[in-house]
């Protein structure tokens, strides 16, 4: 490819969904964050080796992360620092707390304008939504064309990249001209494992309000002395949006009603081989509507 590649990772620290809790949601039907362990949201490492892939093809690449959040958000930056990204973008402000894919979506568009990327790779969906939408609508709000369902970049163009979509009846593979948006699969290979040596060198990365808690501390020195570990962070007010499309105030979507299920166990059922046993079971299937 003949222009230089800055690819952005749109990436999300999410709360781990295997150890919810009762105190999972808030009242006002916002996930309760403070309350769950929060990990790398799985899709978007698949996203980020993509891109890392690519950095890997294209001389003079380089790739960053993007991620909205509060402070502890940097956690996944440095983690994308130790796998190969050369650095990161933290949005954090009050403004953004609450925000539906809608503000999310926005909030993310006005910060990428600033930055300017000619690839914007993301997962398909975070595990604490699942829906999918943020993707997608960055790309309609920055006006560029997308590609869904990636799982590999089959071929770098002059002015286009040849990705493989993994569809629910098959693949099919697609020519899409850059600037883009792409985002990927679980299906696309898993992403690569921290390095040592890279670990060593970042991990005294800072974002601009680690720093200013502590700015007498020993990593806060070293980020002064190598701009390199600098983590740039965004404020509302740093990427120019409208208040009105931020947080609660910009998200449409409301929750109607939380209601925390528990499974419990039942007793076991033994059951033979014969048609009778089998004919019970699957009338009980049916009836729970475990089946059909």
């Amino acid at each position: 490819m003949k222009k230089q590649l800055k690819i952005v990772v749109l990436a999300k620290q999410v709360p781990d969904t295997r150890n919810v809790g009762k105190d999972a949601m808030t009242p006002e039907g916002t996930v309760n964050r403070a309350a769950l362990p929060a990990i790398f949201n799985p899709e978007d490492l698949n996203a980020l080796e993509i891109a890392l892939s690519l950095k890997d093809r294209v001389e003079g690449a380089t790739v960053h992360v993007l991620t909205m959040g509060p402070q502890r958000a940097a956690d996944i930056i440095r983690d994308a620092m130790f796998r190969g990204a050369d650095g990161g973008y933290l949005l954090s402000g009050r403004e953004f707390a609450g925000s539906d894919t809608l503000a999310t979506s926005y909030a993310l568009s006005c910060a990428l304008r600033k930055i300017g990327p000619n690839v914007i790779i993301a997962g398909r969906q975070a595990i604490d939504g699942d829906t999918a939408q943020v993707g997608p609508q960055v790309a309609e709000k920055l006006g560029l064309p997308q590609v869904t369902y990636a799982e590999e970049i089959v071929e770098i163009k002059d002015a286009s990249l040849v990705i493989k979509r993994r569809l629910s009846c098959g693949t099919e593979v697609v020519e899409c001209p850059v600037p883009a948006v792409i985002t990927v699969n679980a299906s696309a290979p898993e992403c690569r494992p921290r390095n040592a040596k890279r670990v060593m060198k970042f991990k005294c990365a800072l974002a601009d309000s680690e720093v200013a808690a502590a700015p007498d501390s020993e990593a806060a020195r070293r980020v002064a002395e190598k701009p390199y570990l600098r983590i740039v962070e965004f404020s509302a007010a740093a990427v120019d949006p409208d208040p009105q499309q931020l947080g609660l105030t910009g998200s449409p979507t409301k929750v109607k009603k939380i209601e925390n299920v528990v499974f419990q166990a039942k007793e076991a059922k033994r059951l033979t081989s014969s048609d009778e046993d089998l004919n019970s079971l699957m009338v009980e299937l049916i009836a729970s509507h475990t089946l059909g």
